[in-house]
């Protein structure tokens, strides 16, 4: 039992911080900075929308009123099957000759929306987006400077957890994706980022292929593809979209499933991830696939700390025990402040998203299909 505790101790240290102190020593002994001028390339925005008469209005506002020359800039939107009153907010901007729409009966998916929109992308460059978030308005120049460097074929963006007025939030899934960023930040200043934020990324044209009909993670796929035609995926933190820190328990945890078993999925679209044909390899398994692991590392442990009788292991056990006590604290939402706060919302958001990893392998296993939705 020993050595399924230190196993397992050994597999959880390295995924949340073994991982990111060697990029850190990376980034330090061998660094890899992107070159970075003003330009002002081509550029087509392709968003892929599916009943978002909500957002979708404020949107298209926001696209339409980022600071880059209109007569450089496209908008291709295609909407997927959308059944509420998307197509008709569509058809008033129909008519600007900056924005060009494309209406799908059938909802096919995000992914044959991207193959579409990219079909009548006319841009050198390809900027991806979400109709959620609010992209700042000096957002695509930042991303265009990092294509100066012929070595850079994709860029991913910032997204920003909070609002712009009050800034990003410091706790919960807040906290956990300044980690995340941080850890990409990490990864490119040391060579290639694994994936790109969905809500803001970029693309030379002429490295974009038909992403596979049902893809989840499209904003894994095809930076991976990017970095298999031997081009550099980097970061822009400067580049930021914004977007709400909590969207709800329920849709906070159904969106991590989703996520996760895209991850489950990217191995079977796209084997070659796992061979030496990709020269991020490590980090793809680093970053992606051990966190898949880290649930059933979590569950050695506590079983192993119940077994062993060694005074070690029982102080080990007791830290567990505290430690999900003060998750589900956070998880039932029951009333907590300060610094026991703010361990209880790590906590929570900890468990919530390991949870969802153990349900992304049961789905996978199932070989239940997660679907894209708005």
């Amino acid at each position: 039992m020993r050595w399924l505790f230190w196993s397992a101790a050994f597999l959880i240290a390295y995924t949340y911080a073994g991982y990111a102190g060697w990029l850190w020593l990376r980034a330090r002994l061998s660094p890899w900075p992107v070159l970075r001028s003003l330009q002002e390339p081509y550029v087509s925005i392709v968003m892929i929308v599916r009943n978002e008469e909500q957002r979708l209005e404020s949107k298209m506002r926001n696209l339409l009123g980022l600071d880059y020359p209109p007569g450089r800039c496209q908008i291709v939107v295609v909407s997927d099957g959308s059944t509420d009153h998307t197509n008709t907010i569509l058809r008033q901007y129909a008519g600007d000759p900056r924005v060009q729409v494309l209406m799908n009966q059938l909802s096919r998916g995000k992914a044959s929306g991207l193959n579409d929109a990219i079909s009548l992308a006319a841009g050198e460059v390809v900027v991806l987006t979400d109709a959620r978030q609010k992209i700042e308005p000096g957002a695509i120049r930042l991303l265009m400077e990092n294509f100066v460097d012929p070595e850079v074929g994709c860029v991913s963006g910032a997204l920003m957890l909070g609002d712009p007025e009050s800034g990003e939030a410091g706790k919960g899934m807040g906290l956990y994706w300044r980690i995340e960023k941080k850890i990409r930040e990490l990864e490119s200043e040391s060579g290639s980022v694994v994936g790109a934020t969905g809500a803001l990324y970029a693309v030379r044209r002429e490295l974009l292929s038909d992403v596979p009909e049902g893809t989840i993670l499209d904003d894994v796929y095809i930076p991976m593809q990017v970095a298999r035609q031997g081009k550099r995926v980097s970061f822009d933190d400067r580049a930021r979209a914004w977007d709400s820190p909590d969207l709800g328990g329920g849709l906070e945890f159904a969106r991590k499933v989703r996520t996760l078993s895209g991850n489950y999925q990217l191995l079977q679209l796209a084997p070659w991830i796992l061979s030496g044909r990709n020269p991020l390899l490590a980090r793809f398994v680093s970053h992606k696939l051990l966190r898949l692991a880290v649930p059933f590392a979590l569950a050695a442990i506590l079983v192993a700390s119940l077994w062993l009788k060694a005074p070690l292991y029982r102080v080990a056990l007791v830290l567990q025990l505290a430690f999900y006590g003060l998750g589900l604290v956070a998880l039932a939402r029951l009333p907590k402040a300060g610094m026991i706060g703010r361990a209880a919302d790590a906590a929570g958001t900890f468990m919530l998203l390991n949870t969802a990893a153990v349900v992304a392998f049961a789905n996978f296993v199932a070989g239940r299909k997660a679907a894209w939705s708005r």
